[in-house]
């Protein structure tokens, strides 16, 4: 495999330590020495190669779809990390138009090819690892050459079992164990499944890894204007999707609808997805016209509707989200995942299930409603229970939206790249891509008053109202993509966050911080301290004046007649916070404008900030305070602005000691992991991690690009990217953060899932930190430099 001197993604830059030897141990001296060229590191030309055997389209199975959504979700998230390749299960001669990826095919009827194709990956220099999709019935005609086959690799090999049967007999317990043993590791996507591997099969737990099926994120569209959009008017809407087959069973949808339709007459049942290739060359359509008369039987050709196609993704998508209420029917209670209800669970769809495992285990009362196989009657009470209760309906569509986005295929792939990289011995590190800029769910949130304050999901709550705090923040990210891009459409952005400004200024020169959508200012204002609010509003408004040479005259006239009206309340500022943002602002301010008012007052709030150090530090305790709270990052970033403005070495020395301290308490190898907002890091005690907010890492980055524009010290790069790459799934839940199908951020880590609401100040901030590493980037995503204006 070639080399080459790159840009090593980790730090932004090239270097020529590993990236573990970057450290802060002689900090001092690198800053006291003029800035030297950073080298350039050795990292392979081209990644390792991973190798996923499955059926793949243009065949259609299950299992295709399911390894062409995960291949792209892995091309999405780690194309720097590893180059996929496909070898395609074909079970008979049909000749296929393969996509680029597919490197070998194999035809699992002969059994010849199994062993010319172990030869061939061993042989191949760049395959690193082996990922298998299993299915029984792939290999039926040839399970001993299966068996042989798997035993003649000499590379890593992961088995992923889609079916786990229980209670087997010796034959098929053999068989498994034989596949374990020639394995390093096996995936199964539920812990019932790994339960009957441990427990009927006698593998050792250890072995085996839980990875969900992969389910889509969706950018909601609301049900009706769905409904309109494909001319089903108000009707009800019950779906089942999945390539057609006995198996699911669909008789007992058609069997329940008479009861149904009685109660509710305008409602529809679609039943998409073409009948099973399979079934197809050996029974024909028979099974489709079976139930095609049963429904004639019934009268009831107005209430159900064959959508007899392969649908594409985003049409069927599209068919989820207007669906009242999702049927899944099967029979086989072996069945042990689905991934159709997975999908529909993903749209927000209520779910009723027969009680299958993967049922069983995902739909608690909370999230889905289970009834017996076969069971018509039941089945139909189960429907007009739910369609009668809206309020239901709508609890158990939050309670599954929130349940289900774990096993986004985002974080599927997050999983199966930890567990390459793990097995893969050093042959494969893990660097997370970054996404294209998307200001879409900015401006979702955002309407002609300013940002909206939160959401529900992906859609604005109007009822929150607006926020200073938030449209200050904003007026910042739209001031930074207008610099960076030049973007007419950010002027509109900068002019309503601007103008929200101007209306929370009191003739005081102080701020109102909450308005109502009536544009009223609540009591809210009257009962919480505000001077965050107010030094926040004086960063923006700096941040602002900075841009005086690309922003028009008249705006920068104004802006500076508001920052004088308020930066004199400033004076009287005591909280930590609100001095720290009013520094910045001020030092912002002072590069378009040295003026000496201005820098008199950076001296003062920083000669406050140096005494609320001296007071609170010690060896151990390098802070401002006797704990770590929120919005950290900011007052060692305040310090090195004061220190730049008026070259006082105590500042110097403050900010670059705090920010130390800062790391050492928040990274660790496994990333950053910022202090909670349930509860704060006391000196000398442990806290709680969980509660981590996207504003808290949005500021780290922004603090150590701070520090590295000044130092040019790659170790604050090195953090930088590791910060950043929290947002991307480098977190202690190995789950996204910034969701890439809205272009929103969700509201926070907990302890065992994301909030998945995505409000202004979470995606606000994540557009903060990624507008803030852009300077930093790869110059080539996908293949060539792209923004993503939207």
């Amino acid at each position: 495999m070639k080399n080459k001197m790159t840009y090593h993604p980790q730090i932004g830059v090239a270097s020529s330590l590993p990236m573990a030897k970057i450290t802060r141990e002689s900090n001092e001296n690198i800053l006291a020495e003029q800035p030297a060229p950073i080298a350039l590191s050795i990292i392979p030309e081209n990644p390792a190669e991973l190798l996923i055997i499955t059926s793949y389209p243009p065949r259609e199975c299950g299992i295709a779809t399911y390894s062409r959504d995960l291949i792209k979700a892995l091309n999405n998230k780690f194309s720097q990390s590893m180059e996929i390749k496909v070898c395609a299960l074909e079970n008979n001669e049909d000749i296929f138009s393969y996509p680029s990826e597919v490197k070998y095919t194999l035809k699992t009827f002969l059994p010849d090819g199994y062993l010319k194709l172990a030869n061939a990956i061993n042989l191949d220099p760049d395959i690193q690892i082996i990922l298998i999709q299993h299915e029984f019935g792939f290999f039926k005609m040839q399970e001993q050459a299966f068996m042989n086959f798997l035993h003649q690799l000499t590379k890593p090999v992961i088995i992923v079992f889609h079916t786990v049967l229980p209670r087997p007999n010796e034959k098929l317990k053999l068989a498994v164990q034989q596949i374990e043993a020639a394995c390093v590791s096996v995936i199964v996507m539920t812990h019932n499944s790994k339960g009957i591997l441990t427990q009927d099969y006698d593998l050792p737990s250890d072995k085996i890894s839980v990875i969900a099926h992969g389910t889509h994120l969706v950018s909601f569209i609301s049900n009706a204007t769905l409904k309109k959009k494909y001319a089903l008017g108000n009707r009800k809407i019950l779906t089942t999707f999945g390539l057609l087959s006995r198996g699911k069973s669909i008789e007992t949808t058609i069997d329940a609808l008479p009861a149904i339709v009685s109660r509710f007459p305008d409602i529809l049942f679609l039943v998409i997805g073409k009948t099973h290739p399979e079934i197809v060359k050996n029974d024909g359509e028979e099974y489709r016209e079976s139930l095609e008369k049963k429904v004639k039987t019934y009268g009831l050709e107005n209430h159900v509707k064959f959508i007899n196609q392969y649908l594409p993704l985003p049409e069927l998508l599209e068919y989820l989200q207007l669906t009242d209420i999702y049927l899944f029917t099967t029979n086989d209670p072996n069945q042990a995942v689905s991934g159709t209800f997975a999908y529909a669970m993903s749209c927000g769809c209520p779910v009723i299930s027969t009680p299958i495992p993967h049922a069983r285990e995902v739909l608690t009362r909370d999230t889905g409603i289970i009834f017996d196989f076969g069971n018509s009657q039941q089945l139909a009470e189960k429907v007009i229970q739910l369609l009668e209760n809206k309020p239901l309906r709508k609890n158990i569509r939050n309670n599954s939206l929130q349940a289900i986005i774990a096993t986004a295929w985002e974080n599927s792939a997050i999983n199966h790249a930890l567990q390459f990289e793990q097995l893969s011995q050093g042959k494969i590190t893990l660097q997370y891509k970054l996404p294209v800029i998307n200001l879409a769910h900015f401006k979702t949130m955002t309407n002609r008053t300013g940002i909206v304050q939160f959401a529900k999901n992906n859609q604005p709550d109007l009822h929150s109202g607006y926020t200073l705090d938030d449209n200050a923040r904003a007026l910042i990210v739209s001031c930074m993509h207008y610099k960076l891009f030049g973007d007419a459409k950010s002027m509109a952005y900068i002019n309503t966050c601007f103008s929200f400004i101007k209306r929370c200024i009191l003739p005081s020169g102080s701020f109102l911080n909450y308005m109502d959508t009536e544009f009223r200012f609540t009591e809210q204002n009257y009962a919480t301290n505000l001077e965050d609010s107010n030094g926040r509003a004086l960063w923006a408004l700096g941040y602002l004046i900075s841009m005086k040479e690309i922003l028009p005259e008249e705006m920068i006239a104004e802006a500076c007649v508001l920052f004088k009206k308020a930066m004199h309340r400033a004076e009287k500022m005591h909280s930590t916070r609100a001095m720290a943002f009013v520094v910045k602002g001020l030092d912002f301010y002072y590069s378009a404008f040295s003026e000496p008012d201005l820098f008199n007052l950076i001296k003062t709030l920083a000669k406050r900030l140096e005494r609320m150090y001296e007071h609170e530090s010690d060896n151990k305790w390098n802070w401002f305070e006797s704990s770590l709270t929120y919005a950290n990052s900011i007052l060692p970033d305040a310090m090195l602005h004061a220190w730049q403005v008026t070259k006082e070495p105590l500042y110097r020395e403050i900010a670059i000691n705090s920010l130390d301290f800062l790391i050492s308490k928040t990274f660790s190898d496994d990333g950053i992991a910022v202090v909670s907002n349930r509860g704060w890091m006391q000196k000398g005690e442990k806290y709680n991690r969980f509660g981590e907010q996207p504003i808290d890492v949005a500021y780290t980055v922004m603090t150590l690009s701070a520090f590295y524009e000044e130092f040019k010290n790659p170790f604050y790069l090195d953090k930088m990217r590791i910060a950043f790459d929290w947002f991307l799934g480098r977190n202690q839940l190995h789950q996204i953060v910034y969701n890439p199908a809205t272009g929103g951020c969700y509201d926070g880590l907990e302890e065992k899932n994301v909030n998945i609401n995505q409000g202004a100040e979470s995606t606000v901030s994540y557009l903060m930190a990624r507008l803030t590493i852009e300077q930093y980037a790869d110059s080539e995503i996908n293949g060539k430099k792209e923004f993503k204006v939207l």
